[in-house]
């Protein structure tokens, strides 16, 4: 006589994981919903609203879009943002190399120093440069007795004191980002390709710079992104004649309590800076595919 023996189906071993994966990802997306996502909601109904009537209409975008002065601060503020970009990226990245593969006992004075910005407030940096870089700060006084130039330069209220002010705000965000891709770099790359008689130079320039894209282009988009956004230094140091989408959409609130037409100044400000992400995001992803795949072909 045979018997037959049931038993129960196993439970599915992703199930239980999947379950607690959405539970610690339930408080975050609690918050972003609550402190992100109605916010950005409520801005964007506003935009569609008559500031008067609080009636639907297309209005408000029909303005920005006709409107040279909205139209030339977003032009300001990108290009401000790409120069403050790649100023960053450029004067970050030797301080970074150094960072991650230095070993002398002045490399945390270094980083200390890297980070020190920081520990000031923004418009405390701000009103420092504005000293340095006015008419009767500190460089056109120094040129001026020394006798280099007969009238002060005009450094300030202008596109080069902002990029110079947003470049030392965001420059320590710069420097962490390049510093955490170069030391994901293997060294010892560097030390076979000069013991294969390559210099210094060409290592940084064949080896360190393609291997630390990924730490270039976050460099790019954090500073980037914090430029676009940034009020209190294009406001300090660009004057009122200096406008980016920033000090236009805080007088659009405070000052003519327009807040649709803010609204979509503050979504343009939006979009811009998820478009640059975007491309920026798809680039490293591309880049990545194409080096996976000369890898695979190589194997």
């Amino acid at each position: 006589m045979s018997t037959i023996a049931l038993t129960a189906p196993a439970a599915m071993p992703g199930a239980p994981a999947r379950s607690s994966g959405y539970l610690v990802l339930a408080p975050s997306c609690l918050v972003l919903t609550i402190f992100f996502a109605l916010p950005m909601g409520t801005m964007i109904g506003m935009s569609f609203m008559d500031a008067q009537t609080l009636s639907p209409t297309l209005l408000n975008y029909q303005r920005f879009f006709s409107d040279g002065l909205s139209l030339a601060g977003l032009y300001r503020t990108a290009v401000m943002s790409i120069l403050v970009a790649v100023c960053v990226t450029v004067l970050g990245y030797p301080v970074a190399y150094y960072l991650a593969r230095s070993r002398s006992r002045w490399r945390a004075l270094v980083f200390a120093l890297a980070l020190a910005p920081e520990l000031a407030g923004v418009v405390l940096r701000t009103y420092g440069w504005l000293i340095i870089l006015e008419d009767r700060g500190f460089i056109n006084d120094m040129l001026i007795n020394l006798g280099l130039i007969a009238s002060p330069l005009p450094l300030s209220k202008n596109l080069f004191a902002v990029v110079v002010g947003l470049t030392h705000v965001v420059l320590p965000f710069g420097i962490l980002s390049l510093t955490t891709s170069i030391q994901g770099i293997d060294p010892n790359l560097e030390r076979a390709a000069q013991m294969l008689g390559a210099s210094r130079l060409s290592v940084i320039r064949h080896i360190i710079l393609p291997l630390s894209v990924p730490g270039i282009v976050s460099s790019l988009l954090i500073s980037f992104t914090m430029a676009a956004s940034a009020y209190a230094t294009p406001a300090l140091l660009g004057g009122a004649r200096f406008k980016v989408l920033a000090t236009m959409i805080y007088e659009q609130v405070l000052f003519y309590i327009d807040w649709g037409f803010a609204a979509v100044m503050a979504i343009a400000l939006l979009i811009m800076m998820l478009a640059i992400s975007f491309l920026g995001i798809r680039y490293e992803t591309r880049r990545g595919n194409r080096r996976s795949n000369r890898e695979g072909e190589a194997s």
